[in-house]
């Protein structure tokens, strides 16, 4: 065994001894951390954005992408809805040993099925400091203790934001295990972390395509994926125009470097010429790079024609690819066979179209006449998210404190014994 392995095995060895003491932890502890934690990340804000933009001028001196460059950024709003998430966790109710079902069989064995923790979990995620404190808020009060490892192009802002976690928790536990950054940069620490399943029981990687095939591909330990945001808005035939043209706008310009940001509009044939020279002009303000099918260009011919590239790519950018469709099966067997299943919405006033787009299409959420941006944990009132999951077992959708939890059966007897 090597140093690195060596290391890495410590960690998860200490994780899971970590787990079994947060599960003795009642509500009012747990709660009490994450208050605390709430405050220490609004007094050392200045310190934060401090080490933020160490990892802001890095990121710009290396010529990083645009969206990834965007996706650091701990701004003065960033922090505040960091505290109000891990506020709003603190004040849910706590999901561990709440019973689920409750029943007594025939030999008057009384069974329940109670949620508990899932044990120590591992979260992978690139960029985005800010997800630290709603992963270490998730996990304390589901009683999970978790090992995360942030990408070198945040590592400033990440090791600040530990370092407030850890004062926390010494002050609270006298013991930091709980919640754990793995600080090595090299990248086989990953390759080993995905290889400790006698101690981690769930490993999330919460990032590009790259990262979640690296992690899917060497880990021994089961995955739950949080895969890119190819997100579509169909516009049906029965569409309202303007309600249309504010949810594509919001769903592409809002924020374009996100996952939940729309990649592609569909727009069915018989509303298609009164509705794309409005888009167009929409998109145009708002310097939108657009590319359309043969159809589309018809119409609106000043835009780059898509290739079939265009058709699965998340562009996290202010692009957006655009298709003419025939009706609602054509774009729903379209999103089916291109989108990676995260979110996509139908714009219609149709009942029967919303009820077969809702019914048919494979995505983790769906929306009828509303804009794909509001995917997001502490949207969905779930006080913040480890992820998105485009997987269908064991969560699907914004990964909240239920979804990191999981059950067991309690069987009272009073000395039963099967015939």
């Amino acid at each position: 065994m090597t140093n690195l392995e060596e290391v890495i095995t410590q960690i998860a060895t200490d994780a899971k001894k970590a787990s079994f003491m947060l599960a003795s932890m009642d509500t009012q502890e747990k709660n009490a951390v994450l208050l605390d934690l709430a405050k220490s990340i609004d007094k050392e804000r200045d310190f934060i954005k401090t080490q933020n933009f160490l990892d802001q001028q890095e990121a710009k001196e290396a010529d990083l992408p645009k969206a990834l460059i965007n996706r650091l950024i701990l701004s003065d709003i960033v922090i505040d809805n960091m505290i109000k998430n891990i506020n709003d966790i603190a004040n849910m109710p706590d999901p561990i040993g709440k019973t689920i079902t409750n029943k007594v069989l025939e030999n008057n064995i009384k069974l329940k099925k109670i949620r508990v923790p899932i044990g120590v979990i591992s979260v992978i995620f690139e960029s985005r400091p800010n997800v630290i404190t709603d992963i270490a808020a998730l996990c304390i009060k589901s009683s999970n203790a978790v090992i995360m490892r942030g990408g070198s192009e945040a590592k400033h802002s990440n090791l600040a934001i530990m370092s407030v976690i850890e004062q926390v928790l010494q002050r609270h536990l006298g013991f930091l295990n709980t919640v754990q950054m793995i600080k090595i940069i090299d990248k086989e620490a990953v390759t080993i972390l995905c290889k400790q399943d006698k101690y981690i029981d769930l490993i999330i990687p919460r990032g590009g395509e790259g990262l979640i095939n690296a992690v899917k591909s060497c880990s021994t330990i089961p995955v739950l994926k949080n895969y890119k945001g190819i997100c579509h808005v169909y516009i049906d035939e029965n569409a309202d125009v303007e309600m249309a043209l504010n949810i594509c706008y919001n769903a592409k310009c809002q924020r374009p470097a996100v996952c939940n940001a729309v990649e592609t509009i569909l727009v069915h044939k018989n509303i298609s010429e009164k509705f794309l020279p409005l888009l167009y002009k929409k998109f145009s303000d708002a310097q939108v790079q657009m590319r359309g099918d043969e159809q589309t260009l018809k119409i609106i011919p000043n835009i780059q024609k898509a290739c079939e590239k265009d058709w699965s790519s998340e562009y996290l950018d202010l692009i957006v690819s655009i298709k003419i469709v025939s009706d609602s099966n054509e774009a729903i067997n379209h999103i089916n066979h291109f989108g990676s299943h995260h979110s996509d919405a139908i714009i219609t006033s149709n009942k029967s179209a919303q009820n077969l787009f809702c019914r048919l299409v494979d995505s983790a959420v769906v929306y009828v006449n509303a804009s794909t941006r509001f995917s997001d944990g502490s949207v969905f009132g779930l006080g913040g998210e480890i992820g998105i999951s485009t997987d269908k077992l064991h969560a699907r959708g914004p990964v909240g404190l239920n979804e990191i939890t999981t059950y067991k059966w309690i069987a009272l007897g009073d000395g039963q014994v099967r015939e």
